[in-house]
């Protein structure tokens, strides 16, 4: 039966679907495994520090002041936390639920752009790629921030392209209200994002004028409303320090590297073309041809500039982590889409190097997926070649791995095989459908079966022992490495931290302490071993626990 066909009898469906997939694969297994180090422990600390003390204005870790991140984000893990407690699956709750907001809101774009079979389009392509599919099951901020970004953008454009008045006064606010909603949630580069975009838009139009000054200022005034909510409180309450501290943090992100992440100039290029497989590599004739987007001219140029701002600022910050580009999935996968519609109804044939593209990237995962069970039944083998004495006690703890894990890769490779045949075929729409759903089904199995033992091996030793000392009346403190774990694990007291961390672990460490504390430091540190008054209790994979009684 023709692609048409299927689509025709599934149209009234294909909303209810999109959205039923979102809810069957993003929620499962989402407390499979621990939250890892630093980011998601980072969070969720910060907002079970918001139901120990009651108070959910000011964002804290260790129960001082974080000044990282403005608090919408932690206020949706926090009400997680009060529904469902304080866990795994609490902490990436709110993720989930807006991944299948997400899908619903990329295919209703679409629906409305064009029709309810490139909005299934759209919103499927996005929902089967591997980052944009592992960061709804996770508990860090940007999902939740790239949402309002992309959403206010979507305004706006329904707004430049309405010949109404009234409706176009209507989408600028809502647009300005969303983008506060991404200011609220982490920080000024919310607004930033949209004027850059905004900026460049204009000038590609040889100054033409996009929108009246007058729909500038209201555009203001709906960001200045949402994110108000909290900023000003703060401004009035404890003056301009929050602006002060993350002004400075910024800079400092811009600048030079913190904490050790430095990569090269192509790093967000390569994180997006193959984190992102298969809609990159479909998105590439529709992002640099003009061709592919004639139908919907003025989607097409707002979120290729969009794309392209997110990609050359986040190359400029001198800091480079793999989530800072994660706002350029959104806009890649309408190209994707575009691309994927000329592909489906023919007007287009599947060019030969996009299958071999294809097939090198899925065979690149699927040798991750087999070699990582593989490395691990076999490491008496490999540990032979390792050097870094920490590295080798992470490996040669010994989990109960099996071949069958290994299957995951082979499976997936099959996949990825199943797809180019039925590209070559010409039967896109079903080479896509088939792929996308044998791939998220490997991909929750990999999560439920492979990463938690991943995990164990990386921390789970040791969040476990965080967890043994839960409720006992002791001081923990690490040493020569950063971490949240023992806080959100240990479940942390509320205590009056009036110390620096290197203060705090002066102090318990060589000061004169009133409780029994556990010194948690890697196994090639140093400095503990040369402290008098402790003892090795534990070894966790490749970290030493140390404990230290009063004298």
């Amino acid at each position: 039966m023709k692609t048409e066909k299927i689509l025709n009898k599934l149209t009234p469906y294909l909303g209810l679907i999109i959205c039923c997939l979102g809810i069957l694969f993003y929620f499962p297994f989402l407390g499979a495994v621990h939250l890892f180090d630093w980011d998601e422990i980072n969070f969720a600390e910060s907002s079970r520090e918001m139901l120990v003390t009651g108070n959910y204005w000011r964002v804290t870790v260790d129960y001082q002041p974080f000044w990282e991140k403005p608090p919408l984000f932690f206020w949706l893990q926090a009400i997680s936390m009060k529904i469902f407690g304080i866990n795994e699956f609490a902490a990436r709750f709110p993720n989930a639920l807006f991944g299948v907001l997400t899908l619903v809101t990329l295919y209703f774009t679409g629906k409305r752009i064009k029709n309810a079979g490139f909005g299934f389009l759209w919103a499927f392509i996005f929902f089967i790629s591997f980052l944009p599919f592992f960061y709804f099951k996770s508990g860090i901020i940007d999902p939740v921030f790239n949402y309002f970004i992309f959403v206010s953008v979507l305004f706006l454009i329904r707004a430049i392209k309405s010949s109404m008045n009234n409706q176009r006064v209507w989408f600028v606010f809502i647009a300005g209200l969303l983008n506060g909603m991404a200011v609220l949630t982490k920080g000024p580069v919310g607004l930033l994002l949209i004027i850059i975009t905004f900026l460049i838009v204009w000038i590609s139009g040889r100054f033409r004028k996009v929108i009246s000054f007058q729909l500038i200022l209201l555009f203001l005034l709906g960001v200045f409303i949402t994110s108000s909510f909290w900023y000003l409180p703060e401004l009035i309450n404890h003056g301009p320090w929050f602006f002060k501290e993350f002004i400075r943090y910024q800079v400092e992100l811009f600048s030079q590297p913190v904490a050790g992440h430095s990569q090269g100039f192509y790093y967000h290029f390569l994180v997006v073309f193959i984190g992102c497989f298969p809609l990159s590599i479909f998105a590439l004739p529709a992002l640099f041809s003009k061709k592919f987007s004639t139908d919907h001219p003025d989607h097409s140029k707002w979120l290729k500039i969009l794309f392209w701002v997110v990609m050359i600022l986040f190359t400029i910050v001198s800091t480079k982590i793999v989530h800072y580009s994660s706002m350029a999935y959104l806009p890649l996968s309408f190209m994707a889409a575009l691309y994927l519609e000329y592909l489906i109804t023919g007007q287009q044939s599947p060019r030969k190097w996009m299958l071999v593209i294809l097939a090198s990237i899925g065979l690149v995962f699927s040798a991750i997926m087999f070699m990582i069970p593989f490395f691990f039944l076999q490491r008496d083998f490999f540990i032979l070649g390792i050097r870094d004495p920490f590295t080798e006690a992470i490996v040669e703890q010994n989990f109960s791995w099996s071949w069958f894990e290994c299957l995951f890769g082979g499976l997936f490779l099959v996949t990825v095989f199943v797809l180019i045949i039925l590209l070559k075929r010409k039967n896109v729409f079903g080479g896509i459908v088939i792929f996308g759903l044998m791939s998220v089904f490997i991909l929750n199995g990999y999560l439920k079966m492979v990463v938690p033992k991943i995990e164990k091996h990386v921390q789970g030793e040791l969040i476990e022992f965080y967890q043994s000392i839960k409720g006992e009346d002791v001081y923990v403190v690490s040493v020569g490495f950063k971490t949240y774990a023992y806080l959100f694990y240990f479940e942390q007291p509320y205590h009056e931290n009036k110390y620096t961390p290197a203060e705090r672990r002066e102090w318990l460490t060589r000061g004169v302490i009133d409780k029994p504390t556990y010194i948690v430091v890697k196994n090639t540190e140093k400095y503990v071993k040369e402290l008098p008054d402790v003892k090795l209790v534990k070894e966790a994979g490749g970290f030493m626990i140390y404990r230290r009684d009063p004298l």
